[in-house]
């Protein structure tokens, strides 16, 4: 067990001390809001890091200037000199952008900007074309040159799920019938995230929500009655947790976060997580406590200090790592601290394909406490060839052949396919007629050739492109697009009035340690909000893909009581679809917002098109104009009786 714990802290928590300009900063296990909670003072160094960005910032992004019309932004390479002499350390990124044009170069072919995948990315875009004729193949060197247009999509997956319904306890403490992908791709992961096979086990699961799911119905809530939740956003897998938990006689609370800054309410998360017993030795556990690290919708960076509190108190502690940066694990060191139950999601191929699955972890000494229940949502991986053997003798019935058929949806002339019917799949399995079908097997066969590199292994490109470049490059390149974002849409402001800013951020806005996500809204001219859903679809016919969710749990001083009446809304229908909310209205109160999210491989042309983009809302017939079309087509027609 120690061999494990050393070789589980070197190298990543060395590397994780740097994030911060190379040690300057203090941990997240040393920092907290709470005002009862006073750790080690931070350096006049670490304090000053902060500052200095931060100032550095508001100083050299458009200083002095306010935007008042669209047509008046300075061009993208102006906007981008400025940004690099504001932030010099940029320059040493440049490894992440050759890494774009080699292997993810349909971004540039396609010119869509991706502001809304969460997660991190298996394989690249090139790994597909690999696998393309001769003709398509890209020279194998170090830096081989893109083709110069781009080649047709083969369309046959790295690998497809397929569901299995059992016991989730059994399958941990036993395990279960696995392919040599399904065991590679296990052992690539844990070893990408740092997690010792001695210490935990490990289930696929189709999704995030499945993997909640799956721990809230296995859990013993009987005994260990409370269900604890840290999030500012609504979340279909909290909302799929709580609907098992009660149903199981939990109790469900929620912290709550302090408006304007949504900060967390330290004295109210602290009063439900001490248990009154903590003098006393604990008979039983208090119950399940579920933690973001941030939070996905307003990039807020929550103190791991939580954690340790809750286990001193005895709970269980589940960490949402789904929405945590490719290497940002590093920085939380399971070395230092080991929860109980640990989440995570993967995707297949950045901006092509966002199918994929999640990761249930659960902590080996916690498995005994599991309660046996027969589940669903576990799902296995089937290799190449097993998947289009299932789609062409038809597996027998309908969930099998949808769960094909997802395993086929790609981006395709900047729109997303996320859904194929029975007949569409069995259309592209024929639209390998293009090539012999003997010349199809060899396809397949290169795949499972290439991808498993040796036995027990397999070649994750994307997994290893982050690896390569580590939390430093990754966490620094973040940190200057998405303050400078902030900073820039901060600097839009409508003509003719006093002041009225286009743009509102929810949450933190120019800040060191702030997360790459941002939650925002728009304004037209008289102050009013435009519908995020509105905003979300405009952006897409202009190939930049964005998010909208819902902000909520928000707590209002008495002194911000009238403004409270102005920004809180009762969730709409629309909200409540795009999170997959069909529960109980309990908390229907709080703020629709647009979101988006800078993966690794963003640059600074992403950022200045979304923000050109918003910028155009300056001009009130556009938004007049717009808002006219958008009630058109969504108007309902009744039927009068």
């Amino acid at each position: 067990m120690k061999e494990d714990s050393k070789r589980m802290h070197s190298p990543c928590l060395e590397e994780a001390s740097q994030v911060c300009l190379h040690g300057c900063c203090p941990s997240p296990f040393l920092t907290s809001h709470d005002p009862q909670t006073r750790p080690s003072k931070p350096t006049n160094t670490s304090a000053a890091c902060r500052r200095d960005f931060a100032s550095k910032t508001t100083s050299s992004i458009f200083p002095d200037t306010q935007f008042t019309n669209h047509e008046s932004l300075p061009s993208m390479h102006e906007s981008f000199a400025e940004f690099t002499e504001a932030y010099p350390q940029y320059s040493d990124t440049g490894r992440v952008d050759q890494i774009r044009a080699q292997e993810y170069y349909h971004l540039s072919f396609s010119n869509h900007t991706c502001l809304d995948y969460l997660g991190t990315g298996l394989f690249s875009y090139s790994q597909l074309q690999k696998h393309e004729s001769p003709a398509y193949r890209i020279a194998s060197s170090s830096f081989p040159l893109p083709p110069q247009s781009p080649p047709p999509v083969l369309d046959i997956p790295f690998f497809g799920v397929t569901y299995r319904t059992g016991n989730l306890k059994t399958l941990l403490l036993h395990g279960g019938a696995a392919s040599e992908l399904e065991s590679a791709v296990r052992t690539r992961i844990m070893s990408f995230l740092n997690v010792s096979e001695n210490d935990y086990s490990m289930v696929f699961t189709a999704n995030k929500t499945s993997a909640f799911k799956l721990v809230a119905e296995s859990y013993p809530f009987q005994s260990n009655r409370k269900l604890l939740s840290v999030y500012d956003y609504e979340s279909e897998a909290i909302e799929a947790m709580t609907n098992s938990s009660e149903k199981k006689g939990a109790r469900v609370m929620s912290a709550e976060f302090s408006w304007p800054r949504l900060r967390i309410q330290s004295s109210k998360l602290r009063n439900m997580l001490v248990s009154k017993e903590k003098k006393k030795k604990m008979k039983k556990r208090s119950g399940l406590f579920a933690f973001p690290l941030h939070s996905r919708m307003t990039g807020a960076r929550y103190p791991y200090l939580w954690l340790s509190i809750a286990e001193e108190n005895g709970w269980h502690v589940l960490i949402d790592a789904c929405a945590l940066g490719p290497k940002d694990m590093d920085s939380f060191g399971l070395s230092l601290f080991r929860p109980d139950f640990l989440i995570c999601s993967f995707y297949k191929v950045f901006g092509e394909n966002p199918s994929g699955f999640a990761c249930l972890f659960v902590k080996k000494s916690t498995i005994p406490i599991l309660e046996t229940s027969t589940t669903s949502g576990i799902v296995g991986l089937i290799p190449t060839e097993n998947l289009f053997q299932a789609a062409t003798e038809s597996p027998g019935t309908d969930t099998e052949v949808e769960n094909i058929a997802s395993q086929s949806g790609r981006i395709e002339k900047g729109k997303t396919t996320y859904e194929i019917q029975h007949a569409q799949v069995a259309e592209k399995l024929k639209g390998l007629e293009m090539i012999e079908v003997s010349e199809s097997d060899k396809a397949i066969e290169i795949i499972q050739e290439d991808n498993l590199k040796q036995k027990g292994e397999i070649e994750c490109r994307g997994l290893d492109q982050v690896d390569s470049l580590g939390l430093v490059t990754i966490s620094n390149r973040a940190r200057c697009l998405i303050n400078w974002l902030v900073s820039a849409l901060l600097k839009l402001q409508h003509p003719n009035t006093k002041g009225t800013p286009l743009v509102r951020i929810y949450g933190p806005k120019v800040k060191f340690d702030r997360g790459p996500a941002i939650a925002f809204n728009v304004f037209d001219w008289k102050g009013e909000k435009i519908e995020p859903v509105l905003v979300q679809k405009l952006a897409d016919r202009s190939n930049i893909s964005l998010s909208y969710g819902f902000l909520h749990h928000i707590w209002f001083a008495d002194k911000y009581q009238e403004e409270k009446e102005k920004v809180m809304e009762r969730r709409s229908n629309e909200t409540k679809s795009a999170n997959g909310n069909k529960g109980k209205d309990k908390n229907d109160m709080g703020i629709a917002v647009v979101t988006a999210a800078l993966g690794f491989l963003a640059n600074f042309q992403d950022i200045y098109k979304l923000w050109a983009f918003i910028a155009q809302f300056l001009d009130a017939d556009f938004v007049e104009k717009e808002r006219w079309r958008y009630t058109c087509l969504n108007q309902k027609t009744i039927e009068v009786l």
